[in-house]
C-alpha cells in the first residue's frame, strides 16, 4: 500500500488579507488525516498541478522548501513504520512524523498515566479524590512489578499477554505482601485502564480475557444487641468521647458513613406524614435515599441539633474518629478493631436483618445501588438467621 501527501489551500479560511492556510492531507488506507503546515499564501499563486507556490508570491522559494520538507518527513514515517512490519494507521503515519511513538507502540505505564490523568480532571465531577489517589497508588505497584520483572520503566502495552496479570497479581501477592482484597482492587483499576486502552487502539487483545479474579468473602464485623446495648447505656466522662460515642450509636441505628454522618443538616431531616426521615446524598452511589429516623437515633438528633448551626455534628476527621473509638471500645469490653464502619454494619445485622427486615428493604435503607450488593455482603448473616428458625420449627 502506499500513502498519497497532498497539500491544499483553505479558502474558506481565509484571513482579512485574503491569505489561507495551507494543510496537509495524508491518505493511507483510504483514511485521511489533515493538519495545518503553518504557511499562509494568496490562493492565486498556488499551483495544485506541480504541488508549488508560484511567484511573485513572497517568501515562496522559502515555503516550497518547507513544504518538501513536510513532505519527505512524511515518508521517513510511512518508511519507518513499514520496516517496522506491525500493523499501523493513518494516524500512526502523522503520530511518527511528529516524534511521537505510534499507538501500538505506547508503553504501558504512558497509557496508565494518561488515564490517571483524565481521572484527576473528574474530581469533583464524578469521583472523589480518594478514588483518585487509590489510581494512583495502584500506578505505583504497577510501575514497581513492571522494574521488578524487567528490569524496564516502562514496557510496549501490545506485548502483554495473559500471563502477565497472573505475575503481576502473584508480585502483589509475595513482594508486595498484600490482602486478596487490596490485590482484588488493585487488578480491577488496571482492568479499566486496559479497557481504556482497548476503546483508544493502543492495544488489540485483551489480556484479561482468560483471567478470573479469586473471590474475597470476609466475616462481617459488628456489634451484637448485647455489644450495643452496652455502648448506648455507658456514660463518659469526658465531653468529646461521649459525643463520639453518640454519633456511633446514631449511625448505628441510621446506617450512614462517615461522610453522609459528617456533612449531616438540619435541612437533610424532613416530616412525612408526622415522621421524621433523613435524606441522604450518597456520594458514592450518586444518589439519594431516605432513612427512616427511628427513636434511639431521634434522641442523639435532639441532642445535637444546636439553634443556629447548619451541620448536625462537629466536625472531626475520620482518623481522630476511630482513635476516640479504640477507648471507646477498651471501655465497653469490645476486643475487635471497632471503627467507624462497624455502624453500617451493625444497622443492616443487629438493628435490620437480626428484626427480620427483608433484604430488598435492608438494600433500600443502605442506599445501595443494587440488590447484589447487598447480597453479597449480607447473605451469610440471612444464611444464619434461617438456620436459626429452622433450627427453632425442628426443637417445637
Amino acid at each position: 500500500m502506499k500513502i498519497n501527501i497532498l497539500f491544499i489551500p483553505y479558502i474558506a479560511k481565509s484571513n482579512s488579507k485574503k491569505r489561507c492556510p495551507i494543510k496537509c492531507r495524508i491518505t493511507y488506507l483510504k483514511k485521511r488525516k489533515e493538519f495545518s503546515t503553518g504557511i499562509f499564501i494568496n490562493p492565486k499563486q498556488w499551483d495544485s498541478k506541480q504541488q508549488v507556490i508560484k511567484p511573485p508570491e513572497p517568501d515562496s522559494d522559502i515555503h516550497n522548501t518547507q513544504l518538501s520538507l513536510i513532505k519527505t518527513k512524511l515518508s521517513r514515517a510511512f518508511l519507518f513504520l513499514q520496516v517496522a512490519g506491525s500493523e499501523f494507521s493513518v494516524e500512526d503515519i502523522y503520530r511518527q512524523y511528529k516524534g511521537v511513538a505510534p499507538k501500538n507502540d505506547m508503553g504501558l505505564m504512558q497509557v496508565y498515566n494518561l488515564h490517571s490523568d483524565r481521572m484527576k480532571k473528574l474530581v469533583g465531577i464524578e469521583i472523589e479524590m480518594v478514588t483518585y489517589n487509590k489510581y494512583v497508588e495502584s500506578g505505583n505497584h504497577l510501575k514497581d512489578f513492571i522494574r521488578f520483572k524487567f528490569k524496564l520503566r516502562d514496557i510496549q502495552i501490545k506485548t502483554l499477554k495473559s500471563s502477565f496479570v497472573d505475575q503481576y497479581e502473584y508480585y502483589l501477592k509475595t513482594e508486595k505482601k498484600l490482602q486478596q482484597s487490596t490485590i482484588n482492587k488493585a487488578i480491577q483499576r488496571f482492568r479499566r485502564v486496559i479497557r481504556y486502552a482497548i476503546s483508544e487502539d493502543y492495544i488489540g487483545k485483551d489480556p484479561f480475557i482468560l483471567y478470573k479474579a479469586k473471590r474475597v468473602k470476609k466475616p462481617i464485623v459488628y456489634l451484637s444487641k448485647e455489644q450495643l446495648k452496652t455502648m448506648e447505656e455507658t456514660e463518659f466522662g469526658i465531653k468529646r468521647i461521649q459525643q463520639i460515642k453518640d454519633m456511633f450509636v446514631f449511625c448505628c441505628y441510621t446506617g450512614l458513613g462517615f461522610k453522609e454522618m459528617k456533612n449531616l443538616r438540619k435541612k437533610d431531616v424532613i416530616n412525612e406524614d408526622g415522621d421524621l426521615w433523613l435524606r441522604i446524598y450518597r456520594g458514592k452511589t450518586k444518589r439519594v435515599y431516605t432513612i427512616p429516623l427511628l427513636p434511639k437515633a431521634r434522641v442523639i438528633l435532639n441532642i445535637y441539633s444546636v439553634e443556629g448551626e447548619e451541620y448536625i455534628f462537629n466536625n472531626i476527621s475520620n482518623v481522630k474518629f476511630n482513635l476516640y473509638l479504640k477507648e471507646i471500645a477498651d471501655v465497653v469490653g469490645i476486643d475487635f478493631n471497632l471503627t467507624h464502619h462497624l455502624a453500617r454494619k451493625t444497622f443492616a445485622t443487629t438493628v435490620l436483618l437480626s428484626n427480620k427486615v427483608p433484604m430488598d428493604v435492608v438494600s433500600r435503607l443502605l442506599g445501595h445501588s443494587k440488590l447484589q450488593t447487598t447480597q453479597d455482603h449480607y447473605g451469610e448473616i440471612l444464611k444464619q438467621r434461617l438456620i436459626d428458625e429452622m433450627d427453632k420449627i425442628g426443637g417445637s
